[in-house]
């Protein structure tokens, strides 16, 4: 019997007096290309206690460059200038601008505007350094998986709107590459939600106007507009499942991978605010290291796929096989050898430095899980029949010990025990925060018996989780996983929101914030779960 796994397929089917600013609206053709002037607001990332990368787009009305410059102020006023930088920004890099200022001071809130050579200004905007020494709280909003035809990105607009966030973090599929009508399909998508271009992302053009329809939702934009954001990408801002030599989604006949792959990183670097460091460790005061990490397209390896096993005549043994050999193989790598050796000296040196915490972000998440049998039960009845076998095949492979997601960190044993190894032998109070899933998860990390950490994996902005392919009570299926592995202290299958991270100098908490809807737009939302870990034992409370 041939069964096809299709991991997707089952997971998918504040206001501060800033003044207004443009939102173009998602009906976008040709206002995006014929837009003039500052396009799309501002944003601001890369922050450290001395120093911001400040972005904006300007086109200018007539010429193919333009020089901009870029004042930041404790006021929002302008009286007093505390840095300014310039650009000149073209038709090379979509006419987007980043600019870093140093000599800034820490913990310290700055308003920032630029300045384009007929004298207009960009909106305002707000961001914010990392402290310096001795710090006793930090606070994170955390996101992952924002598709904006499945609904409103209600999350972004609830955490602009709060007054305690220093910073944002995005752990991927800040977009995705799909054509209109794939993922979702027509009869899912929320009317008015209808990003450009219409064809799949191929092309430098495609993911330009791609970012450019998403930057025009008016909730992101504020969010980039008020808080200082990190950023990494995922799989989708390329094509899903991607990996250093191709993705899933993508086929020979839509051109050379590499050239694909190029485009995605190029426009990606231009768009978002993040230096061209494929990845980079941020000192928060002495309370924490904030590791910003790469798993997709510089160094990371095939995924392995165990689709093939189940046309042998003894199933159960060709999963032993594959678990025992192939699985364990230590070449494969998420990072690759070069980053992993820069994160393993890293997190030393953020111990040995007296840093209290060391908070590594991954796209994927990290935490043991296999399918439990009782998820026989749980397809709807009109589910497709992918769906079913991606499930059957799950509970198969868990028989052996195998995990449901090869994707993810599941998929490469061996790396992530050389990563968790380095941190324990470190000492490091270990925090992982990751996405991609779609769903909720709290895990405790083990290694060779022993703990190693604690992972806070998100769910998504507007991305469906389990309970688009369920015909079941969510409580039920959080609750068999749960059951199921040892790792999972906790989970959610079936809610949208992002999470909030609190770290202090003694306990880390992360609160899963769930919004009421993503079908219309609303910044209601609650704390739906929070887990703790105190310094010094690396496992929840």
């Amino acid at each position: 019997m041939t069964i096809r796994i299709d991991r997707r397929s089952f997971i998918m089917t504040g206001t501060l007096g800033l003044g207004a600013f443009a939102v173009p609206g998602f009906a976008q053709s040709p206002t995006v290309s014929a837009a003039r002037g500052f396009t799309h607001a501002v944003a601001s990332g890369e922050p450290m206690a001395d120093s911001m990368l400040l972005w904006t787009r300007y086109v200018p009305v007539g010429g193919d460059t333009a020089e901009l410059r870029v004042d930041l102020s404790e006021t929002p006023d302008f009286v007093k200038v505390a840095g300014s930088g310039v650009q000149i920004t073209g038709p090379w890099r979509d006419w987007t601008a980043k600019i870093t200022v140093g000599g800034l001071k820490p913990a310290t809130v700055y308003y920032y505007r630029f300045v384009a050579p007929d004298g207009s200004f960009s909106p305002v905007g707000r961001t914010k350094t990392l402290p310096a020494g001795p710090t006793k709280s930090f606070r994170a909003a955390i996101f992952s998986c924002s598709n904006l035809p499945f609904g409103y990105f209600n999350a972004y607009a609830h955490a602009a709107a709060r007054s305690d966030i220093d910073l944002a973090i995005h752990l991927g599929d800040y977009f995705y590459e799909y054509q209109t009508g794939d993922y979702p399909a027509a009869k899912d998508a929320v009317p008015g939600r209808v990003p450009e271009p219409a064809t799949e992302l191929l092309h430098i053009a495609d993911y330009r106007l791609r970012y450019a329809s998403y930057r025009a939702d008016p909730d992101l934009q504020k969010l980039h507009q008020l808080v200082p954001m990190i950023v990494q990408w995922d799989d989708h801002e390329s094509a899903n499942d991607s990996w250093e030599g191709g993705a899933q989604n993508h086929q020979s006949e839509e051109g050379d991978w590499n050239a694909r792959r190029a485009a995605a990183i190029q426009v990606y670097r231009e768009w978002m605010p993040i230096s061209d460091e494929p990845w980079k460790a941020y000192d928060i005061g002495t309370l924490a290291t904030l590791f910003r990490t790469e798993t997709r397209l510089l160094g990371r390896t095939k995924q392995p796929e165990i689709a093939p096993l189940f046309k042998s005549l003894n199933i159960p043994k060709a999963l032993a096989e594959f678990r025992d050999g192939k699985w364990m193989d230590p070449a494969a790598t998420m990072m690759g050898s070069q980053q992993e050796d820069w994160l393993a000296h890293a997190l030393r040196a953020s111990v040995k430095a007296g840093q209290r915490w060391q908070v590594v972000g991954f796209g994927t998440i990290m935490g043991n899980t296999v399918m439990p049998e009782a998820a026989a039960g749980w397809i709807a009845p009109d589910a497709p029949q992918r769906s079913r076998n991606y499930v059957l095949a799950g509970i198969a492979a868990a028989k052996v010990g195998l995990p449901l997601n090869y994707d993810s960190w599941g998929g490469y044993p061996a790396a992530r025990a050389r990563f968790l190894r380095t941190a324990q032998g470190a000492g490091a109070n270990l925090v992982v925060i990751s996405g991609d899933s779609h769903n909720g998860w709290a895990y405790d990390l083990k290694q060779d018996g022993k703990a190693a950490g604690v992972e806070f994996a998100g769910h998504g902005v507007t991305s469906p989780g389990y309970e688009s392919a369920i015909g079941i009570d969510p409580k039920t299926v959080a609750a068999a996983l749960v059951g199921a592995n040892p790792e999972l202290k906790w989970s959610d299958t079936s809610r949208r929101g992002y999470m909030a991270l609190t770290i202090t100098p003694e306990r880390v908490s992360n609160d899963w914030i769930f919004v009421d809807t993503i079908k219309a737009k609303s910044a209601a939302a609650s704390v739906g779960h929070t887990a703790v870990v105190s310094r010094g034992r690396n496992v929840m409370a």
